[in-house]
């Protein structure tokens, strides 16, 4: 039988031995309450990383500045006005004006949605190119893994600017040609992400389960497989943009992207570089602006892989 022991019989023991615990309303709350899904975790890590978060609004406000300024100025980017030539920072022209008299707020702003396109889309490709061929090779790995990555490994070898480039002069310059381009090799790194994560995952019991009840493999990839890999995949997105951004502005540079009297920021760096010592201005918007974005990638590119995975955390 089990013996009652009278509390008030216990007073030799030291003080302190046995403490009241005083539970408040929050307390009882608190402990009610429902455990915190992945996603639900991951976004609390993210809104807590306040470097990441200053990157989110700074793309969110680039993005929102191309689409609104130039609907709303008055001015127009490709017209023209010798008799306006080269003027600096003013009321009537905040970013100044080029040696062909044009408004580079409005310029600026215009290039600002060529860039975006150019590396939002060329990201987009790589990213569903990478997932399907890396599905594949993850998934069912042996001898259509060994040549599917075979085949990857030795387009990878090629230099990634040289077959931009050299695509470039082969075809006409234009939007479509740069985003195809950056594509060719661009999406073999997602594709090796997904890869490395498909064939962790695709031993675990709910795939498992879900191929023993006769689902087959593709539904297995994109239903249970890839939404299970979305940290790592969105990550690898994330920093692939202002990647992609960048190359465009250098192709731009060169020459061998977009095409004057378009704007993109690497015209009009490219416009801006032989008259810095002169008109500044010409150049610092644009560099500013361009490095600016290519910052606030990054940085929420870093923020978002720490807040999927903290042990990467430094």
């Amino acid at each position: 039988m089990s013996k009652r022991v009278d509390i008030n019989s216990l007073g030799n023991l030291p003080p302190g031995m046995f403490e009241k615990i005083n539970r408040s309303n929050a307390h009882i709350d608190e402990a009610g309450r429902k455990s915190l899904t992945a996603w639900q975790d991951i976004k609390i890590r993210l809104l807590g990383n306040k470097l990441a978060m200053t990157g989110f609004w700074i793309i969110i406000a680039i993005i929102i500045c191309a689409i609104c300024i130039p609907f709303f100025s008055p001015n127009d980017h490709f017209t023209n006005d010798l008799t306006n030539t080269n003027q600096p920072p003013s009321a009537a022209h905040w970013f100044g004006t080029d040696d062909l008299g044009r408004d580079l707020l409005e310029r600026t702003w215009k290039g600002a949605q060529i860039s975006l396109f150019v590396g939002l889309m060329a990201a987009l490709i790589d990213l569903i190119i990478g997932i399907i061929y890396g599905g594949i090779m993850g998934y069912y790995g042996g001898k259509v893994d060994e040549v599917m990555n075979r085949f990857a490994e030795i387009l990878y070898s090629i230099p990634y600017l040289l077959v931009v480039i050299l695509l470039l002069v082969v075809m006409e310059p234009s939007l479509t040609t740069i985003i195809i381009a950056m594509s060719i090799t661009g999406w073999i790194n997602m594709a090796w992400i997904v890869r490395g994560q498909i064939m962790q995952l695709k031993n675990q019991e709910y795939a498992l389960a879900s191929k023993s009840l006769g689902a087959g493999a593709m539904r297995i990839i994109f239903r249970h497989l890839i939404p299970n890999a979305m940290g790592p995949i969105l990550v690898t997105l994330t920093l692939t943009v202002p990647s992609a951004i960048f190359t465009e502005a250098f192709l731009s540079f060169l020459g061998l992207g977009v095409q004057s009297p378009v704007a993109s920021w690497g015209t009009m760096i490219d416009d801006g570089r032989s008259a810095m010592t002169i008109y500044p201005w010409r150049l610092l918007f644009p560099a500013f602006l361009l490095s600016l974005t290519i910052f606030a990638f990054n940085v929420f590119g870093d923020g978002l892989r720490d807040a999927f995975d903290p042990k990467l955390k430094k």
